[in-house]
């Protein structure tokens, strides 16, 4: 092969997409230990798949395609039956679940509490969970650490500070245990999922709440209960801002019930998301040595010593940077899942109500047609206007219902990644390269281990 190719230079590890067709069983066996990988290869390469596996189903990766599923036409494409079954006994009918009219006034009295305003007076709480970060990581000295689990209690204890006004209100082990047990129990896809089976059969894996869900609600329940029976009008926090926000048009408030829903959507969603994105950076700055000295150059020159704030964000573009090249190789939610409710086109295929569109943000973010040398990882690709269609880098989703946590997600990770690099070189441990696995998220399964040397 030719050195100066760019395919010969070593890439990041990626996931093995199908390249020959599944049976259903295979389907879902594979489904069940990897979401990525019933992906055919093909989407990274054609603009749309289509097939039938019982149930029709297209594989969107053209923009324009997305752009009408996701924006122009998103009450014709609700989201998936599968998916809200395994998220609502977690999160109820929230923003993440609602559809129509319901999850509209819940988007507008919830959209002021993401406004600039407020997360930039969140940002302290950002900066001092980076410096407990910093001290955990130099407490290693330099023996591997699993950078994963580090991010998950670093953002975990960024938003349950920022959801209750301290960590004290509620029990990270509880959020944690209920997390993790309910993907193990639930979240894998079923045979009665893959054949399209309607939603109303019992998929017998799903039908126990587990205990940990009960607790983890009761625990935000409480917590909600103690705020509403003493006011603190002081304190700045999700849940203040939530409970005193009202849709503009409607005028109505979130009720005990739905303010658990959305905070608990906040909680799993915000701390889970920001955590994939700072591991995967973190993986991929070691990975790459020379970007992560540049980032380096550009933290130590704007932070001179100091933990990065709100203010220092907008200087740290290269950090941001491996951040959002980090969520194209590595999205959080991999995989969308819609149902068409009415006739449609897209790229030039008939669309029929009750078929299954998939949105493989993985494969997206990869297809050759939008993106040179897609499998590679370049910060540098973001440094100029985007040339890729919009819509072909949808981490956060798009439409009226991107996610409306983003601009807090991207401060985070930026205050986090900036404040570590300034402080440590990061390498990565020979024979510990994470695995990109997605049940319900994108993981690194085996965690992201690296070594941490001060600099």
């Amino acid at each position: 092969m030719n050195q100066n190719s760019p395919y010969s230079r070593p890439m990041p590890v990626r996931a093995a997409l199908a390249t020959t067709p599944l049976s259903i069983p295979n389907i879902v066996r594979t489904a069940r230990r990897n979401l990525l990988e019933i992906i055919p290869e093909l989407a990274t390469r054609q603009p749309m798949v289509s097939g039938r596996t019982i149930k029709r189903w297209h594989m969107v990766m053209d923009p324009v395609g997305v752009k009408r599923i996701l924006r122009e036409r998103p009450d014709a494409y609700p989201k998936s039956e599968h998916v809200k079954n395994i998220l609502r006994p977690g999160i109820g009918e929230s923003l993440f679940i609602a559809e129509g009219p319901h999850w509209l006034w819940q988007r507008r009295a919830a959209a002021p509490v993401f406004a600039s305003r407020n997360v930039r007076e969140l940002a302290p709480i950002m900066s001092a969970a980076a410096k407990n970060t910093v001290y955990r990581v130099a407490a290693a000295s330099g023996r591997p650490i699993d950078m994963h689990s580090e991010m998950v209690a670093s953002t975990f204890e960024v938003i349950s500070k920022v959801t209750f006004s301290g960590s004290s209100m509620i029990d990270g082990d509880v959020v944690h245990r209920a997390i993790e047990s309910y993907i193990d129990q639930t979240a894998r896809v079923s045979f009665l999922d893959v054949i399209g089976a309607p939603s109303w059969i019992p998929r017998f894996g799903r039908l126990v709440r587990t205990d940990s869900i009960r607790e983890m609600r009761e625990v935000a329940d409480n917590a909600i209960a103690l705020r509403m029976a003493e006011p603190d009008s002081a304190r700045i926090d999700l849940l203040s801002l939530l409970s005193g926000g009202e849709d503009p048009k409607s005028g109505r408030k979130m009720n005990a019930n739905e303010l658990r829903d959305n905070l608990l959507t906040f909680i799993v969603a915000g701390h889970e998301t920001t955590a994939l994105a700072l591991s995967w950076s973190l993986y991929l700055i070691a990975f790459d040595p020379a970007v992560q000295e540049q980032a380096r150059i550009e933290a130590k020159a704007v932070l001179n010593g100091r933990l990065a704030g709100a203010a220092d964000v907008d200087a740290l573009v290269l950090t941001r940077r491996v951040i959002e090249e980090s969520l194209r190789l590595y999205p959080p939610a991999g995989l969308l899942a819609r149902v068409a409710r009415e006739p449609d086109e897209i790229g030039g295929r008939t669309i029929k109500p009750g078929d299954m569109i998939l949105l493989p943000i993985y494969a997206l973010q990869r297809n050759v047609c939008h993106w040179d040398d897609p499998d590679q990882f370049n910060p540098d690709r973001f440094a100029e206007p985007q040339t890729a269609d919009k819509f072909a880098y949808i981490p956060f989703g798009g439409g009226p219902r991107i996610c409306i946590g983003a601009s807090f997600a991207m401060m985070e990770a930026t205050i986090v990644l900036a404040s570590l690099i300034s402080r440590f070189r990061f390498a990565p441990v020979a024979g510990r390269e994470p695995e990109p696995v997605m049940i319900l998220t994108l993981r690194p399964q085996g965690g992201v281990w690296l070594r941490a040397e001060p600099v």
